[in-house]
């Protein structure tokens, strides 16, 4: 008993860290880039200097853009989370096994062939990822669906999206100039109307996410303990399959196809809380934020003036530890 008590303190006090690197990262996001503003000089800005410059600078152009890439990270990190619970796979995430690739894909084509129904991109994005998610999953089921048969299934189907995306590149050439950064996952044209358009969709699956921990754990002991302990398995498995799409289309319907994040986040949460989806979904929400604020305020800075995308940040840091864990996984 004093064991656990003492674990569970433990575990607390490392998420009150990541909500106090939540914090200093959303800071650093909105005080950096081409003008420097001090978290005195936000909090001033904000609350009552609003006819100043560095007003402006941020509730125009650094605070959307902040939230969106809090929400991103909290969405992809989530949906990576369940996945890999769910498929009792370390190498499962969104954009490893397919499921963004179908999002974008969707959400591709209407960006692509029916510019005008803009607003529809995050449901489209939800089909999308949708779609792939079961898609996957029946490919790889034959009595049972293996870790290995879902990482395998997910490679193809993202590869058959991927084809897609690029023959919607090939027949809409002179669409594709302002499309491009959703292919490599960018925040830089990002503004209020992109905060609102993912806004609803993201609560949702997070509130959704957070009343369910206690299933997952039980799903990850395995569908005969799960199933004698009275959880009903595949319908079990279907709802989180369902709120992880949510999530994933949410993040690539403003973001684009941004990677690792499902990846990287939950194995970096585990490493300090363990896997109790109790403790690993809170601590991945706020340390999912932080790692993408901070990669999107390094995207704009690194090589000021110009911006690269976010994605090519995240890429640079998931592909090694992507590797890292291959390995690891072929050595045990």
């Amino acid at each position: 008993m004093i064991k656990s008590r003492k674990e569970r303190f433990k575990k607390n006090i490392i998420i009150t860290i990541f909500i106090l690197l939540f914090i200093a990262s959303f800071f650093f996001s909105l005080g950096n880039g081409a003008v420097k503003i001090s978290p005195l000089g936000i909090v001033k800005s904000i609350i009552y200097e609003k006819d100043t410059v560095n007003y402006q600078i941020i509730w125009n152009v650094r605070l959307p853009r902040t939230i969106v890439a809090a929400l991103v990270g909290i969405c992809l990190s989530l949906s990576g989370a369940i996945l890999q619970g769910i498929m009792r796979n370390p190498l499962a995430g969104p954009n490893i096994i397919g499921v963004s690739s179908g999002g974008g894909f969707f959400a591709f084509i209407i960006l692509i062939v029916f510019p005008q129904y803009y607003y529809l991109v995050p449901i489209g994005a939800f089909i999308g990822a949708l779609f792939a998610t079961l898609f996957i999953y029946s490919l790889a089921w034959k009595e049972g669906a293996l870790p290995t048969r879902l990482v395998l299934a997910g490679v193809a189907v993202s590869s058959l999206f991927s084809a897609g995306t690029n023959a919607l590149m090939t027949f809409f050439p002179d669409r594709v100039q302002g499309v491009l950064g959703f292919m490599v996952g960018g925040l830089s044209a990002i503004t209020w109307k992109d905060v609102r358009m993912i806004l609803p969709y993201a609560v949702i699956g997070i509130i959704l996410t957070l009343f369910l921990p206690d299933k997952l754990n039980i799903l990850m002991l395995g569908d005969e303990v799960a199933t004698g302990l009275g959880i009903r398995v595949e319908k079990t498995r279907f709802i989180f399959i369902i709120i992880s799409s949510l999530l994933a289309g949410a993040a690539v319907s403003v973001v684009g196809l941004l990677g690792f994040v499902g990846l990287i986040v939950p194995h970096m949460v585990r490493l300090f809380i363990g896997s109790d989806y109790r403790y690993l979904f809170p601590g991945t929400i706020f340390f999912g934020a932080s790692v993408v604020m901070i990669c999107d305020t390094l995207s704009r800075t690194l090589f000021a003036p110009a911006e690269i995308p976010v994605g090519i940040i995240m890429s640079a840091l998931g592909a090694p530890f992507f590797l890292y864990l291959l390995r690891k996984k072929e050595a045990m």
